[in-house]
């Protein structure tokens, strides 16, 4: 095991980075809040994972819940902090009670109190300003992103936010068992292995679908990156293309109608908007009425879908308006050859 120092060091050299989406560098984030002259810090454990098509960190704290509490510890005593929030999505915590709560127990035997906080399933509810607002107890939407959590997160103290994978990666970089690998959640109907699985990091999209015995035996298209905001790719594509974002891959066959792949994108989005933007609560909205009286056979508006695309890539508050941009923009030019 690391002295705390020598953990950090560890973690740089491992070129660790975190498994929310963004893929920030786990270093470079410990040590900015630990240079933070604050009374107070806190650590928080994210596992929302309200993207569609995913559910990595599920596995985790289904099969490996220690390592996870371990990597939030050893966080803890990074930042010299005893206080931290485990925020879960509700339906996990019901399905999982049975291993979380001694973890928390024996957490609080030795001085740590992590505060669990089960989330309503939603989407945006994973943001981090909506995450750090449910927990203060204000309305789930997201925040203005100066100043960062980093330096004002909960009840005006700093925040070192990761996800669940991240804090098992900190487990295995302190027990010298970590890899330069990563998860991926593999879905799709025709498939002979869905599931969750350990991935090299550079490996491409259809090598993973090879080695996990997933690689259709039709003609189609992935979703690489998470159900919702994910980028569209060919089967030819997906032969350089690596993971991205939560580290997703949905495979589709290529019999599927524009219809039933946008209605069920625009329906997510209509139902997940917080409503805080109107760019995000009406175009999301506005598209899928678009889709009103039309079907599988329809040829379908894209010359309308276009402008309110754009106006919610721009003008979005937070990224969840702004992220339909990559999925619709790919499928219609990768898939479909239309640009939009």
């Amino acid at each position: 095991m690391y002295l705390k120092d020598e953990l950090l060091n560890a973690i740089e050299k491992e070129a660790l980075v975190g498994r929310g989406g963004a893929a920030f560098p786990v270093a470079r984030k410990w040590r900015r809040i630990r240079d933070l002259q604050k009374p107070k810090k806190y650590v928080v454990c994210n596992a929302s994972e309200g993207e569609p098509d995913v559910s990595k960190d599920f596995f985790l704290l289904e099969h490996y819940p220690v390592e996870v509490f371990k990597g939030m510890l050893l966080t803890m005593d990074f930042l010299q902090t005893k206080e931290g929030y485990f925020y879960i999505n509700k339906n996990y915590y019901q399905a999982l009670q049975a291993k979380i709560d001694p973890l928390l127990e024996f957490c609080r035997q030795r001085g740590y109190l992590i505060n669990l906080f089960k989330e309503e399933p939603t989407y945006i509810g994973g943001e981090t300003g909506a995450l750090l607002n449910s927990i203060e107890g204000k309305k789930v939407q997201p925040r203005y992103k100066n100043p960062s959590p980093s330096v004002l997160g909960i009840f005006g103290a700093p925040v070192l936010l990761h996800n669940v994978e991240t804090f098992y990666d900190v487990a295995c970089v302190a027990t010298d068992k970590f890899e330069q690998t990563r998860l991926t959640t593999i879905s799709g109907d025709g498939l002979s292995q869905p599931g969750v699985f350990r991935v090299k990091n550079e490996q491409s999209v259809s090598d993973i679908l090879r080695q996990t015995d997933n690689l259709p035996d039709f003609d189609f298209f992935v979703q690489v990156g998470g159900g919702a905001a994910g980028e569209v790719l060919t089967s030819a594509q997906a032969e350089t293309a690596i993971l991205s974002g939560s580290g997703s891959i949905r495979v589709f066959p290529r019999t599927i109608s524009p219809y039933s792949f946008l209605k069920n994108l625009f329906a997510f989005y209509t139902r997940e908007s917080c409503g805080k933007c109107s760019p995000c609560r009406d175009g999301s909205w506005q598209l899928l009425q678009l889709l009103t009286g039309l079907n599988e056979e329809s040829e379908l508006p894209w010359e309308r879908f276009s402008p309110i695309i754009k106006i919610m890539d721009k003008g979005s508050f937070c990224n969840l308006g702004k992220s339909i941009a990559l999925p619709v923009r790919s499928y219609a030019d990768n898939i479909l050859g239309i640009k939009v």
